[in-house]
């Protein structure tokens, strides 16, 4: 009967009193995620993605040919460019000051008019707007028509310091100082990584435009500029890499009708290099320069334009061999390419306010047409690379059959032998057949995979315990990897194959995760063997099966008078251990994991196995110029960049627990 109390309670309360209409930027203080697709790290960089790529559309429309970033001590980052300025006088419509109206008003700005902008990525109009709603302040200053004016907001539509005349002047610009909100973002320091990443590419993707970022925690200051575009780009990330032939790149536009039938060009660069020895393809897309991470109709265009191309060339020249026959994948092995559209708001179409994928119907067919056009032509005329070329896509798709055929065969055995055959002495296999729910553990050392056996759901969790530190495979061949024997064993568990091999539909695991302890030894580890599954299993880490396991590293409890741990609550850092001291009140005490091993199974299994506790850390590239850069300098042979890597990224303090032992 209380059950069915609360429901009528419930309903009874459910009326018109219940709607409630929120003020607009109240509402992306609500919910963030909707137009920054989070409150972590990424949220908090895309804060600043908005603003440089205001400045970045200035530049792009031919309006100032510098930017500056500067990342403050106090968090805060101040971004200022040579473009119009923000106009500030008074907007007819509202009779506020214009500046006012966009940094105030969701989808207000001048990238609506096509007359304005010709080319933006602020196709919504909320950026300015966002970034005001979600910051503790955010000073405006623009030069405009001859002169400078100053406007200060907080959190949205509070105008702490109205806007100011600072008289006549000559410059033009805007500056834009913001400090994110605390109260709103999990994370608040901004990566110098990754700032630098975005403004690196940035100046690739605008060619004679200087970008300028200077760090005020470290005094690094760096500068990019770049006179030839994406065909630099294509050669920095292929830096290290054995090429197959020279960068080439295509440039061209095309026109179609915007909704009213008026025509809109649209213009098109695609720069295409191909190296050997390299199993996995790189594709990069922009749309206006904003990197669109998942793709959309331009990159599906491109993919089919290339395979067009060379499927033709091969027709046309009788470089059929035998019954082997290209798919997409035997074409793009070894393939760098990067592909930028320009185009303007009236028929520019992003699914979604994080701008990551295109949905622009016109431009699958346009680049389709564009990339086979362009690419057929230049192999006709380069026909020593294009032999070269074909040669390398018949071997892909030749190895690709081979290891088809040999997988139909292994499973033809497997219908026969035991299925539950060991393929190690050290696994423990996961009961279950359903691959889409099983789990794989790789375990630093024998005692944690002892406690982690005993503390596993057996139904679905295998572990994997390690011998010892894997190889690093930066340095090695394909041939030496499959000679170790902890790779071998991680190799036959996944089975999936290796390398050109490697199938990621294939694999016995959902999720593999890496366990290690919470330390030095336990990161070497962890880096170790994610170079591995970058280097010879890229798309196990690209499709998201790749997980770290956080194991905690405080437990506070009180005890019994038998000494028996009661009120146990765990903390993964020194902010929740706090918190969790007042949880569990007076009398607490403290104990500080030093690895897995001092973790009984039911303890391991609460804290870090157990789905409904756990907390895991999803491997991911969001931009391998970063991933292929740390991966070369941090296990690469050249270790003067290695200091001079970690002297600038790594705090060396008291705090650090190899630190600690190192003094012992």
């Amino acid at each position: 009967m209380k059950n069915d109390d609360t429901k009528i309670k419930k309903e009874n309360s459910y009326n018109s009193d219940s709607i409630i209409s929120l003020d607009p930027l109240d509402a992306v203080r609500k919910v963030p995620g909707m137009y920054i697709g989070g409150t972590n790290s990424l949220g908090l960089h895309h804060l600043l993605w908005e603003i440089v790529d205001n400045s970045s559309d200035e530049a792009l429309n031919g309006f100032g040919n510098k930017i500056t970033v500067i990342l403050h001590k106090d968090n805060s980052v101040t971004v200022s460019d040579e473009g119009r300025g923000i106009p500030c006088g008074i907007q007819k419509s509202t009779n506020r000051p214009a500046i006012e109206v966009i940094f105030t008003t969701l989808h207000a700005g001048g990238k609506f008019n096509g007359e304005v902008y010709a080319n933006s990525a602020g196709l919504h109009g909320v950026g300015s707007t966002v970034v005001n709603a979600l910051s503790e302040y955010i000073d405006v200053t623009s030069y405009t028509q001859g002169e400078g004016f100053h406007i200060r907001f907080s959190r949205g539509k509070n105008i702490v310091e109205p806007l100011t005349s600072l008289g006549k002047t000559s410059k033009h610009g805007t500056t834009v100082h913001f400090l994110p909100d605390k109260e709103i973002f999990s994370v608040t320091d901004f990566s110098y990584d990754k700032v630098l990443t975005h403004l690196k590419e940035s100046a690739f993707l605008l060619p004679k435009v200087r970008y300028i970022l200077k760090d005020e925690r470290n005094g690094c200051t760096e500068e990019f500029y770049y006179e030839n575009g994406i065909s630099e780009y294509v050669e920095e990330i292929n830096a290290n890499k054995k090429q197959l032939g020279p960068v080439f790149d295509f440039k061209g536009y095309d026109f179609t009708k915007d909704k009213h039938g008026k025509d809109q060009k649209i213009e098109m660069e695609v720069a295409i290099q191909y190296c050997y020895e390299d199993y996995q393809e790189t594709i990069r897309s922009y749309v206006n320069n904003v990197h669109t991470l998942d793709g959309g109709t331009h990159e599906v265009g491109l993919k089919l334009g290339i395979s067009k191309a060379i499927n033709e060339y091969i027709e046309q020249n009788d470089l059929q061999k035998g019954k082997i026959k290209l798919e997409g994948s035997d074409i793009r092995e070894g393939l760098t390419v990067i592909v930028s559209l320009r185009m303007n708001e009236d028929v520019l179409q992003f699914e979604g306010q994080t701008k990551t994928k295109l949905g622009s119907q016109f431009a699958q067919n346009m680049v389709t047409n564009f990339v086979y056009t362009n690419l057929l032509h230049y192999l006709n005329g380069n026909k020593e690379f294009a032999i070269k070329l074909i040669k390398k896509c018949q071997d892909s798709a030749n190895v690709r059959m081979q290891a088809r055929k040999a997988r139909d065969e292994a499973r033809s055995k497997r219908k026969v032998k035991d299925s539950s055959i060991i393929l190690s002495d050290k696994l423990s296999p996961a009961q279950s057949k359903d691959y889409s729910k099983n789990e794989l553990f790789i375990v630093e050392g024998d005692s944690a995979g002892g406690s982690a056996k005993k503390g596993r759901n057996p139904l679905y969790q295998a572990i994997l315990p390690l011998r010892g530190k894997p190889l690093n495979t930066n340095e090695l061949t394909l041939e030496k990897v499959l000679q170790n024997q902890e790779f071998a064993t991680i190799i036959n568990c996944l089975g999936a194959g290796v390398g050109p091999n490697f199938d990621v539909s294939e694999i016995h695991y959902n999720k593999v995760i890496i366990m290690s302890d919470a330390d030095t030894d336990g990161a070497h580890i962890q880096t170790l063997l994610l170079t591995f599954f970058y280097n010879y299993m890229r798309p196990l880490i690209t499709e998201g099966h790749v997980f770290i396991a956080m194991p905690p590293l405080y437990c506070v409890y009180k005890e019994d008078k038998m000494g028996n741990k009661t009120h146990e609550e765990y903390a993964w850092d020194d902010k929740t251990l706090d918190e969790k001291k007042q949880i569990v009140g007076s009398g607490y005490k403290v104990s500080r994991f030093k690895g897995l091993g001092e973790m009984d199974p039911p303890e391991l299994n609460k804290t870090t196995m157990d789905i409904r506790y756990r907390k895991l850390v999803k491997v991911d590239i969001l931009d391998p110029l970063i991933v292929d850069k740390n991966v070369n300098i941090l296990m690469g042979k050249d270790a003067d960049k290695r200091k001079v890597w970690l002297e600038q990224n790594v705090d060396f303090n008291e705090h650090d627990d190899f630190l600690k032992e190192r003094t012992k």
